[in-house]
């Protein structure tokens, strides 16, 4: 089954982070193919780059290194997924949210998410 990630649970699953659920940590740890959207990784370097957010290491060695010892796979931003960002209702304002929400909707695939806002959306969140 197909995974897609929301950010903190990218960051939370490379740092071991206790935040993460049981049932998040068993489904990233399980043979899935887990997914993160580049408007993830554009979350995490905005975030690093403005000092909102720590790394081990620089941002340019970092984050390929967790994607690649993580077997995480990077999902392009497609103009359907646009599509779909501009047609949804205002139930979350943040964009990188409602990009992974379109995202989600399109690959019809379920978001590893602790945000139950995306509830709110015709998407299947786990957590």
């Amino acid at each position: 089954m197909k995974l897609l990630l929301d950010t903190h649970t990218f960051l939370w699953f490379i740092d071991d982070n206790p935040k993460l659920s049981e049932t998040a940590l068993a489904l990233l740890e399980g043979d899935h193919e887990l997914l993160l959207s580049i408007v993830s990784l554009w979350e995490i370097a905005i975030k690093f780059s403005i000092g909102k957010l720590a790394l081990p290491e620089p941002y340019i060695t970092f984050i390929p290194k967790q994607l690649s010892q993580n077997i995480i796979e990077v999902l392009p931003i497609r103009l359907d997924h646009l599509g779909v960002v501009s047609t949804l209702p205002f139930h979350h304002r943040d964009p990188f949210d409602r990009l992974l929400v379109a995202q989600a909707f399109i690959e019809k695939i379920p978001v590893i998410s602790i945000d139950d806002t995306l509830d709110r959306y015709l998407i299947e969140r786990l957590w």
